[in-house]
């Protein structure tokens, strides 16, 4: 999913470069095709919907903006996933980690 946010910032004045990464993605998806997501349920256990967040602070040096993730997990299976070029320049570290926080807990309503 990075990877497709990343390649995606080019669209507009593409290279080769980027040609060939895409094309890379692109392969390693066809690859996995015939993956599949199993929900295995434990007897006696609850199913459990876990959360996981991460961000970078001022990962990207261009405009030292942040890039954010979130993943989304039902009985150990990702059910929902996510990664973001925030739209802001955060300060700290402790900011960048906020902002993920929000647009984490703002996907997480949404399931």
């Amino acid at each position: 999913m990075f990877s497709v946010c990343l390649l995606s910032r080019y669209m507009d004045s593409p290279t080769r470069q980027h040609l060939l990464a895409a094309k890379r993605v692109l392969r390693y998806l066809k690859g996995k095709i015939k993956h599949g997501i199993w929900y295995k349920r434990n007897h006696g256990e609850e199913v459990k919907l876990l959360g996981y967040t991460n961000s970078d602070y001022a990962g990207d040096s261009n405009d030292r903006k942040n890039t954010s993730g979130c993943a989304f997990f039902l009985a150990g299976a990702a059910i929902s996933w996510a990664s973001k070029k925030q739209p802001v320049v955060t300060l700290s570290t402790t900011e960048a980690e906020f902002v993920a926080a929000a647009y984490s807990a703002s996907q997480c309503i949404w399931l």
